[in-house]
C-alpha cells in the first residue's frame, strides 16, 4: 500500500483564512483525505467528524499537521529521551493490563478491551502500544514477498502479524477509535541492511506514527518497539524496547527521517544530507545512559595509522569494541564517566568499528553488551611500529574497575608504561583481605613460564604493594595482574593488566631469584635482586625477614647471616658452584631448615 501524501503545515495569518485537512469517511470506506477551505479568519478547533459511533468510542478529529508548539529545539537537551514527561512507573498497573487483553474479533473489541483501564489519551495511548508491541511479529515472509504482506488493519489483528506498515495502520486505526489524534508517516530509517555512509535515493521504506497528546505531536515506532530480525530476516525475536515509545524528536532523527520534514517535530530541521552523514547512535546508547562520543562523524580517518574515539557517559560503564570483528589492534582504557580508544588497523582501507557497552551493575551477571555505535574508519597507512601482544587484554590500564576490586591510588595511571633502562616499579594500596599474583607476557618468548613469574617480584608494606619488573630484553610486554580474598582457598582471577614497552635493544635483565612457598609475601630481597650470581664473587646479601631463628646461605659452602635492624646481612662466595640458596630456621629449637630463595650463579 502506497504511504499516504503529506500535507502542508497549517499556516494562519491575520487576513487569510486557514487551509486544513480532514478526513470525511464512513466506517466502511477507505480512508481518502477530501481537502477543505475555511474562509473565516484565524485557525479553529475542528469538531469530531466522526461523532458517536455504534461502539461508544468518541471518534477522533483529523490530524492536523504540527504547528510551532511542536517544535523541539535540536540539539537534544539529555534531560530525558521522551518528548514529555512520562512515568513508567505509573504505568505498571496499564501495562500488565494491556499485556493479558486478549481481544481478536475486531479492531473496535480490541481497543473498547484496552481501554477499559486507560482514562487519559496519554494512558490510551501506553496501552494500544504496549498491546501492539507484545502481540504482533514482524512479517518476515511478508518482507520478502510484496504479494503476501498483510496491512490492513483487521487483517493485520487476525494474523498477528505484519511489516511495518502495518504495524503503523494498526496503530492508527486503534487510536482513531480511541479518540486520539494519530497520524501513519513513512520515510526512510536507518534500520535493517543499512550501512554507514550510505545515501538515500529510492523512495521512503520504512512507515511509524505521530500521536497528538496534551496539545503536542509526539513519535513513536511500534515496529521497532516489539523487536527485531535477525540477518537474513528470516527470524523474528521479541524483545520490547521502550526507547521508541514518544522518543524525543532530536533522538528520533538519528534513525528516522520522514518524507515531510515538518514531522521530523525540530527547529530547524535537518536535510538529508545530514542525516545521511550523522552518527548512527543505536537506542541502547540512550537507554545505557550514554551521552556523546566522539569524534562525531561516522566516517573517520587515520592520521599516522592512528584513530581515537571515546565515549562519554553519566556514570561508570562497561565497553568493548571489535575492529573488523577482533579487538587486537586497539587500546581501550575506561574512565569514569566513559571510555577512551586508541585503533591502529594493521591493513589499509576500510574498516567497520563497533562500540560495545554494558551497566557496571549488570558486571557480575552474564548480560550481553550491547552495540551502542559503530563507525567506518578509513586507514591509508598503517603503523607497523604499533602492534600489541596477543596476551593484551581490553580494557587496559587500571580504572574505576580495578579500583572496585581493591586496587587503589595506582603510582601509574595511564595503560601504557614507557621503560628506557628495561625497569619499572609500580605501587597501590590494597583492600582488606587481598592477596596479589602477577605474571609477564611478550610474544614469541622462549622462556614463557619462566619470564611470566621471574621477571615480576612483589613487595608488601603493610597494604601497600610494590610490584617490580625487569624486562629480558627489549619489545612490548603485558602485565597482569589477579587477585583473590586471602580467606578464599580459591583461585586467583584477572582484575586488569598494563602494556610495558621498551625499545632499547641492549636490555637484558636477568630473572629475580626464585621464591618458594615459605618466602612470605611481607618479606623483602634488599640485594641482591639479580636471580643470575656473578662467578668467584663474594655477594652481598641483605634480606628483610621477620619470625625466623636463624638464616643460612648455601654455597659451595653455608654461611649465616646476621640479625641487625629487621634484616639479615652477611657475605657468600660462590666459587665452585652452579647455585646459590637461602635456608630459613624458624625454630631455634628444631634442627629443620626451610628453603625460601634459590640464585642462579653464571657459567665460568
Amino acid at each position: 500500500r502506497e504511504p499516504w501524501e503529506q500535507t502542508k503545515p497549517i499556516t494562519s495569518g491575520s487576513d487569510k483564512g486557514t487551509q486544513v485537512t480532514v478526513e470525511i469517511h464512513r466506517e466502511d470506506t477507505c480512508l481518502k483525505p477530501i481537502r477543505i477551505c475555511s474562509l473565516e479568519k484565524g485557525s479553529q478547533r475542528l469538531p469530531s467528524l466522526r461523532g458517536k459511533d455504534n461502539k461508544g468510542f468518541q471518534g477522533t478529529e483529523a490530524p492536523q499537521s504540527p504547528g510551532a508548539k511542536d517544535l523541539h529545539a535540536y540539539p537534544w537537551d539529555k534531560s530525558s529521551f521522551k518528548s514529555m514527561p512520562v512515568d513508567l512507573q505509573q504505568f505498571q498497573k496499564l501495562d500488565a493490563y494491556a499485556l493479558k487483553v486478549n481481544v481478536k474479533s475486531s479492531v473496535e473489541d480490541l481497543v473498547k478491551a484496552l481501554l477499559k483501564q486507560a482514562r487519559t489519551d496519554l494512558e490510551k495511548v501506553r496501552a494500544i502500544w504496549m498491546w501492539i508491541c507484545h502481540h504482533i511479529e514482524y512479517d518476515v515472509v511478508g518482507y520478502h514477498n510484496k504479494s503476501q504482506r498483510l496491512s490492513e488493519a483487521k487483517d493485520v489483528l487476525q494474523m498477528g502479524k505484519s511489516v511495518c506498515e502495518g504495524y503503523a495502520g494498526l496503530f492508527e486505526e486503534m487510536c482513531s477509535i480511541a479518540g486520539v489524534q494519530c497520524k501513519k508517516l513513512s520515510g526512510h530509517s536507518k534500520g535493517h541492511g543499512y550501512k554507514i555512509g550510505q545515501t538515500f535515493t529510492e523512495k521512503s521504506d520504512h512507515a511509524w506514527n505521530a500521536v497528538y497528546i496534551e496539545g503536542r505531536w509526539h513519535l513513536l515506532d511500534s515496529t521497532w518497539g516489539s523487536g527485531f530480525v535477525d540477518d537474513s530476516v528470516t527470524k523474528f525475536t521479541y524483545r520490547y524496547n521502550e526507547f521508541y515509545f514518544l522518543t524525543h524528536p532530536a533522538l528520533f532523527i538519528n534513525t528516522h527521517f520522514p518524507d515531510n520534514s515538518n514531522w521530523q517535530l525540530l527547529k530547524p530541521t535537518l536535510t538529508l544530507k545530514e542525516f545521511e552523514n550523522s552518527m548512527l547512535y543505536n537506542s541502547s546508547f540512550y537507554t545505557l545512559g550514554l551521552l556523546a562520543s566522539h569524534p562525531e562523524t561516522a566516517i573517520i580517518q587515520t592520521v599516522n595509522g592512528k584513530a581515537s574515539v571515546s565515549v562519554d557517559c553519566r556514570s561508570s560503564m562497561l565497553f568493548m569494541f571489535k575492529l573488523k570483528g577482533t579487538d587486537e589492534h586497539g587500546l581501550m582504557t575506561l574512565k569514569k564517566h566513559g571510555m577512551k580508544l586508541d585503533i591502529y588497523p594493521q591493513e589499509t582501507g576500510r574498516h567497520n568499528l563497533k562500540i560495545f557497552a554494558k551497566s557496571s551493575k549488570a558486571e557480575a551477571s552474564d548480560s550481553a553488551y550491547d552495540c551502542v555505535l559503530e563507525y567506518v574508519v578509513e586507514c591509508e597507512s598503517v603503523d607497523k611500529a604499533t602492534r600489541f601482544p596477543k596476551d593484551l587484554h581490553q580494557p587496559v590500564g587500571p580504572s574505576w574497575l580495578s579500583e572496585r576490586q581493591g586496587f587503589l591510588r595506582p603510582s601509574y595511571r595511564e595503560p601504557i608504561i614507557h621503560t628506557n633502562d628495561g625497569r619499572c616499579s609500580l605501587t597501590f594500596t590494597l583492600g582488606k583481605d587481598i592477596s596479589v599474583l602477577t605474571s609477564l607476557h611478550a610474544d614469541g618468548s622462549d622462556h614463557t613460564e619462566d619470564m611470566s613469574r621471574q621477571h615480576v617480584m612483589q613487595i608488601h608494606r603493610g597494604n601497600q604493594i610494590e610490584i617490580k619488573v625487569h624486562l629480558p630484553h627489549a619489545g612490548n610486554f603485558v602485565l597482569k595482574i589477579y587477585s583473590k580474598k586471602r580467606s578464599d582457598p580459591g583461585s586467583y582471577d584477572y582484575v586488569f593488566n598494563y602494556l610495558i614497552t621498551c625499545l632499547n635493544t641492549e636490555v637484558k635483565w636477568p630473572a629475580f631469584p626464585q621464591r618458594y612457598s615459605k618466602w612470605l609475601e611481607d618479606y623483602e630481597i634488599l640485594e641482591p635482586l639479580s636471580g643470575l650470581l656473578p662467578a668467584n664473587r663474594n655477594v652481598q646479601f641483605k634480606l628483610k625477614m621477620h619470625g625466623v631463628a636463624k638464616v643460612l646461605v648455601q654455597a659451595e659452602d653455608t654461611y649465616p647471616l646476621t640479625h641487625n635492624k629487621g634484616c639479615w646481612e652477611g657475605t657468600c662466595n660462590t666459587s665452585g658452584c652452579r647455585e646459590v640458596s637461602v635456608m630459613v630456621h624458624e625454630n631455634a629449637n628444631h634442627s629443620f631448615y626451610s628453603y625460601v630463595l634459590k640464585y642462579e650463579v653464571e657459567t665460568q
